[in-house]
């Protein structure tokens, strides 16, 4: 566009998986042990996007520094304010949790970001970030977001049976975990119920808001489904073991995906990493949170969290510890040969 500022790509090796968080109140150990799990695993550098109150800002910073350099130099972290580009600020802040609609406001915000993935602080990485990463490859030429279904089963489901507005497909989708393609979101027109032409993601946000306030109990998980009700070409569905949450077991296993592939990223909502309600989710929190940087990650985090899960095999989450352990397993071992691999290579003696 004439007069906008030009921005020098990235050459491959260095271009960042974007990683954002919106942390407010007592959220700072969440997001951290968060941001631990996705520099354990992950390969490609990450960029850190964290939203956060002014009062936490200098402890992240903080916080941050103390990781061993060997994992610092895995990312670049930037923090910014919670702002609202349109509409009250204030009731933007109230909405459902304190400043979780910051996300809504992410592709007006990161303007010079091009693809993201955006997280709750209450989920945990079993794998590398890339192996999501790598979907934003299989959306078709309408697809610009990704997210998975609120639950398996209509039957049992929340929207299904008690919602009053629109909402994606059968079930709904949960907004705990959003794979974005910002630049195709920035340059849609989204149909709606407000005007028959169409409006951009910023025009289409409070105007939304303000005709369906009264009938959204999620808040922005509410408006996000509403939008792609009447977008259901936008959105790429993946399946349920990228947003793995208590509800996926305690009716009993009901996340093909997770017993068949183990669980890829877990999202520990409803405060289940700090109360006793769902120990299997609460001993994964804790021993990632406990794992010195430097150990070994077989010794002290899968060992121990074997340990941790033969207490919690009375539960009906931890009938199944195999769907939880699989794929950490699975990508230790690949972090273990790569390290050996390098370690050889650099010894090796022809």
């Amino acid at each position: 566009k004439p007069g906008e500022q030009k921005h020098p790509k990235e050459p491959p090796s260095l271009q960042c998986m974007h990683l954002a968080v919106v942390a407010c109140g007592d959220r700072l150990e969440e997001t951290l042990i968060m941001l631990k799990s996705a520099v354990l695993f992950s390969s490609r550098r990450l960029c850190f996007h964290i939203f956060a109150e002014d009062s936490l800002k200098p402890e992240f910073e903080r916080k941050l520094k103390e990781w061993p350099s060997s994992y610092t130099k895995k990312f670049v972290s930037s923090i910014y304010p919670i702002t609202f580009s349109v509409g009250n600020a204030q009731e933007w802040k109230k909405l459902f949790k304190p400043c979780a609609a910051q996300r809504l406001f992410l592709p007006v915000i990161l303007k010079d970001v091009d693809s993201l993935l955006y997280v709750d602080t209450d989920v945990l990485f079993l794998r590398p970030i890339d192996d999501i990463w790598h979907l934003l490859r299989e959306f078709n030429s309408t697809q610009l977001a990704a997210m998975a279904p609120e639950h398996e089963m209509p039957k049992i489901g929340w929207y299904s049976r008690f919602a009053r507005h629109p909402y994606y497909g059968s079930t709904g989708l949960n907004s705990g975990v959003m794979l974005m393609n910002l630049t195709r979101i920035r340059s849609t027109h989204f149909k709606n119920s407000l005007i028959p032409g169409g409006l951009t993601w910023e025009e289409m946000l409070y105007p939304l808001y303000q005709k369906y306030k009264n009938y959204i109990t999620w808040g922005d998980q509410d408006l996000l489904n509403i939008i792609f009700y009447f977008n259901p070409e936008c959105l790429y569905v993946f399946p349920c073991q990228w947003n793995y949450r208590p509800d996926h077991c305690m009716y009993g296993s009901n996340c093909r995906g997770a017993e068949e592939e183990g669980v890829s990223i877990l999202h520990g909502n409803r405060g289940v990493y700090h109360d006793d309600k769902q120990p299997t989710f609460k001993a994964l929190y804790e021993v990632i949170r406990d794992f010195p940087f430097e150990d070994n990650l077989f010794q002290s985090l899968y060992y121990p969290l074997q340990s941790r899960f033969l207490d919690t095999v009375h539960t009906l989450c931890g009938r199944i510890p195999q769907v939880f352990l699989k794929q950490i397993e699975k990508t230790m071992k690949k972090v273990y040969e790569n390290r050996v691999i390098v370690y050889l290579g650099a010894n090796h003696k022809y």
